[in-house]
């Protein structure tokens, strides 16, 4: 049971790294590439999601100090569903026009 949750939280640290750089350099993973018209929502998403598979994968190990399970499961589940709001909110909002850029002249 312990390389499952040990595979868990390697996969959440992939996940963290992403998000780390989808936030500071705006690049996303080719195959979400496509669909993502907000990056810095994508990355925070990615951010909050892996944040909170390396955590339960913590707890499960005892290397924080105890915590209710009450704090754990709502703690992990309302940073996992924010993440993934985030996530959805990347890929469904429209892409925002800088004011930098001038638009398209016609």
């Amino acid at each position: 049971m312990a390389w499952i949750v040990g595979t868990a939280v390697f996969l959440g640290l992939v996940v963290v790294a992403l998000g780390i750089v989808t936030l500071r350099t705006g690049w996303v993973v080719p195959t979400a590439r496509r669909r993502v018209a907000r990056p810095e929502l994508h990355g925070l998403g990615a951010l909050l999601v892996g944040t909170s598979v390396v955590l339960q994968g913590l707890f499960f190990f005892p290397v924080l100090p105890g915590v209710s399970w009450e704090a754990r499961f709502f703690g992990g589940n309302a940073l996992l569903l924010t993440g993934l709001l985030l996530l959805a909110l990347s890929q469904l909002l429209p892409v925002r026009r800088s004011q930098d850029r001038p638009g398209p002249s016609v």
